[in-house]
């Protein structure tokens, strides 16, 4: 019987268009279920996508200490994910949801 080999996934190999980069920040929002470090984890997939040097570069952050706080282990403070965003030519959007009750 063969050899089955894997080798891991990386969605940053993914992400080539600002539109996939949106479509998975948006996905990912909608999964997140309030779990801030999944969707650093998320922006960090495409800050590595892009290039983390020239992101950390135009967001104003040493390149260490982007991929502290996208690394997925923490929440970044939201000044730094606003930075990022930017950085990357994202933005979040709002949309109303219905009230439970």
């Amino acid at each position: 019987m063969a050899k089955t080999f894997t080798s891991k996934y990386d969605v940053a190999e993914h992400l080539r268009t600002p539109e996939e980069m949106a479509a998975y920040l948006e996905a990912c929002l909608e999964e997140a279920d309030g779990d801030a470090a999944f969707v650093a984890k998320a922006i960090g997939d495409i800050a590595r996508a892009k290039g983390m040097t020239q992101v950390a570069r135009d967001a104003g952050l040493s390149r260490e200490s982007l991929y502290k706080a996208l690394s997925g282990e923490r929440s970044p403070g939201f000044d730094t994910i606003l930075k990022v965003l930017q950085a990357l030519g994202l933005k979040l959007h709002a949309e109303a949801t219905q009230a439970n009750g």
